[in-house]
């Protein structure tokens, strides 16, 4: 198969008969240009969904407060619930097993000063477990740590846009930032995948924030990772006890939506992957039909050739061409041509996602591709269509007697 007078000839018969050819594979590129396109923008689309969460940790489950709108056992709507540290406590340690991290949160606006420099920034005060919950990424120094917390230190982490507004060139670690009339000491710096508006916080300790900001141990909020060998199922499942849990404890009504909401990004993860599996099943069915539509027709061509080719395979066996040879002229043949088209196909469908992924981000589609695995495996699809194309007409030719041939007309 590997007869450098085999392949000439296969390749001087594609040429002589270019249109044949062109009909031949037109089919087989269309159906992996389409499968091309479609799978990028499959990929463009859970692209669009992971980095929309790519601030928080994947397991990431948020706790808000807000007022009651319904009335329960006596007590009025209208309340506001306001979380403590207790219920801080009360999560953490009666719902241990279902944790991996767990921070509370309060916020605060400040205005930061460093020699002449000046700005407005928001404060966000945390546990030290927050760095793992945000997937903050300290780049110099440290986060804040439980001495921290139990000294209520006046020590801060500032976000990268934080130190470049306020220290320029200057190494911020050790030296201290006024905010809002309060000295802190800057013990590190930080990354977010989040963006900006994350790089653009200073986080403190908890405690210190309670103390200076109200003296009080009030929550704005409290975040946590649930167990990361949960399923879907299980962590939404956690979620559930969880809010119904704490409607008990702070006697809200079952169906009051907005007193305490319980968000699991589970629920959001197992949405989107049962979402883009469908869409992957769906293009893949697709994808297949289109190109088993094209191995049909290049069969079909193929026995045209070997027909309009009988004399000619006839004379081949009559001067000592083996079965073998006819069926490897004809299957190389078949699979030269399907590998071909199916490869402009695919070079066709990866330029279109180039040249359209930047208007399509408007449409919830960002960075359309397609990966280096799918090219491998579109290979081997496509030596495999070409193969299954011209095994019938191959064989159909090697059965060719060479008196019957030469009498064909």
């Amino acid at each position: 198969m590997f007869d450098i007078d085999l392949w000439r000839e296969i390749f001087q018969s594609i040429n002589k008969n270019r249109t044949r050819s062109l009909l031949s594979g037109f089919t087989v590129a269309f159906a992996i240009l389409l499968f091309t396109i479609l799978f990028g923008l499959a990929n463009g689309l859970n692209n669009t969904f992971s980095k929309a969460f790519v601030d928080d940790a994947a397991n990431a489950v948020y706790i808000r407060s807000g007022r009651t709108t319904k009335a329960n056992k006596g007590l009025q709507a209208g309340r506001r619930i306001q979380f403590k540290n207790q219920d801080y406590d009360y999560i953490k340690s009666d719902f241990d097993p279902s944790i991996e991290f767990i921070t509370s949160r309060v916020y605060r606006n400040v205005l930061a000063n460093y020699k002449n420099e000046k700005n407005s920034y928001s404060v966000r005060a945390v546990h030290p477990d927050n760095k793992y919950v945000e997937k903050t990424k300290v780049t110099h120094g440290r986060y804040i740590n439980q001495r921290d917390m139990k000294m209520a230190n006046k020590v801060i982490i500032i976000g990268d846009l934080v130190r470049e507004d306020l220290f320029l060139s200057e190494d911020p670690i050790g030296k201290y930032l006024n905010l809002s009339g309060i000295m802190y000491k800057v013990v590190g710096t930080y990354i977010d995948d989040g963006g900006d508006d994350e790089e653009r916080l200073i986080h403190m300790p908890l405690s210190t924030a309670q103390q200076l900001y109200g003296n009080n141990d009030y929550v704005d909020q409290i975040n946590l990772t649930y167990n990361p060998q949960y399923n879907y199922d299980q962590a939404i499942d956690f979620s559930v006890a969880l809010e119904k849990k704490l409607k008990e404890r702070f006697t809200v009504a079952k169906n009051d939506q907005r007193a305490i909401r319980v968000f699991n990004m589970a629920m959001q993860n197992k949405g989107i992957n049962q979402m883009t599996s469908v869409l992957g099943i769906l293009i893949l069915i697709i994808g297949m039909g289109t190109l088993i539509a094209g191995v049909v027709g290049i069969s079909n061509i193929m026995i045209f050739i070997v027909k309009e080719r009988t004399k000619e395979i006839g004379i081949r066996k009559a001067l000592g061409a083996s079965p073998k040879a006819i069926i490897a002229i004809i299957l190389v043949e078949s699979v030269v041509v399907t590998t071909i088209a199916g490869y402009v196909g695919l070079l066709v469908g990866v330029g279109v996602l180039e040249w359209a992924g930047p208007s399509l981000k408007s449409y919830f589609i960002t960075d359309p591709s397609v990966s280096r695995s799918l090219v491998i495996a579109a290979t081997i699809t496509l030596i495999a269509a070409g193969t299954i194309a011209g095994y019938i007409p191959a064989k159909k030719a090697s059965k060719i007697k060479p008196i019957v041939a030469l009498r064909d007309d």
